[in-house]
């Protein structure tokens, strides 16, 4: 297991209720569609050094945007260890996005980010529309970074999109969603190192279980994704994210945790704890 002297700071967390919002991508799901919140999150990570976690928006029906984070504000003043908050944002919107932007921070100062999910966009280059360009170059006026939730083959729209945005900070959730199922590496490794060319992105090693065989994956099948990450990104730019309760559909939080611990253990302990807490703590600005 971890060093005692390592701390988590999870980058990647997700907390919802459907009683309270509905969410249309859960339905039918056994694992998913229930409550997963701050009671549940503390079970899970019973044993493991978890100091903190930044949430990341869920994926809720349209139109509940402030309302969601209003609510996770409210967890956070009863739980300290809830430190930053990534919420859903419509940047498509362009320039008649600033309204909203100015209320979401009004919300919170553990507001951080935002997202806009773009892994269900139809068109692989969605993100390269003028609105959704100028959208996102409005966060950096407001201090805030923009996660990139894709599909490894919307990589060479995003890769455009962080360029036309060089003052936004960016962070790639879920390494971009390779197909580690299928064993594909190319051309993914060569997208994600033309990526991490660009010095405003930075990358979430999370959600990579759930791209793989649910019921039978192994380390062995990540190692080389997590070693072309590293390789690419380099120690500082790389965070540890849980994407829980999500992973549950393929490990427990625990045994995800051993598994990057086993796949990064070459690391110096600086570099360790830059991923498992310093980076995360730095780019969302904790």
């Amino acid at each position: 297991m971890l060093q005692p002297e390592i701390s988590i700071i999870d980058s990647h967390v997700h907390l919802w209720d459907p009683r309270r919002f509905k969410m249309g991508w859960i339905k039918g799901s056994e694992q998913l569609d229930r409550s997963y919140q701050l009671d549940d999150y503390s079970e899970h990570i019973r044993g493991l050094p978890v100091e903190g976690f930044v949430f990341v928006e869920a994926g809720l029906d349209s139109g509940n945007e402030l309302e969601e984070v209003e609510w996770v504000a409210g967890l956070a003043r009863r739980d300290a260890r809830l430190k930053g908050i990534v919420a859903a944002a419509p940047v498509e919107q362009g320039e008649a996005l600033r309204p909203f932007l100015e209320k979401l921070v009004e919300i919170s100062p553990l507001v951080k980010g935002v997202r806009r999910l773009l892994q269900g966009e139809a068109d692989p280059y969605y993100c390269l529309q003028p609105d959704f360009i100028r959208g996102v170059q409005l966060l950096s006026q407001f201090g805030l970074s923009f996660d990139i939730c894709i599909k490894h083959i919307q990589l060479p729209g995003v890769i455009e999109l962080v360029r036309r945005c060089p003052q936004t900070s960016f962070i790639l959730d879920h390494i971009a969603k390779p197909a580690i199922k299928q064993a594909e590496l190319d051309p993914w490794r060569e997208n994600i190192h033309e990526l991490a060319s660009l010095p405003n992105v930075v990358c979430k090693i999370s959600g990579l279980v759930t791209e793989a065989d649910h019921q039978h994956w192994q380390a062995v099948e990540l190692a080389p994704y997590v070693a072309h990450i590293l390789e690419s990104f380099g120690e500082e730019r790389v965070m540890f994210g849980s994407d829980w309760p999500v992973i549950l559909l393929a490990t427990a939080y625990s045994r995800w945790v051993e598994t990057l611990n086993h796949l990064t253990s070459h690391l110096s302990d600086e570099a360790r704890q830059r991923l498992w807490a310093t980076n995360a703590k730095k780019y969302y600005q904790l």
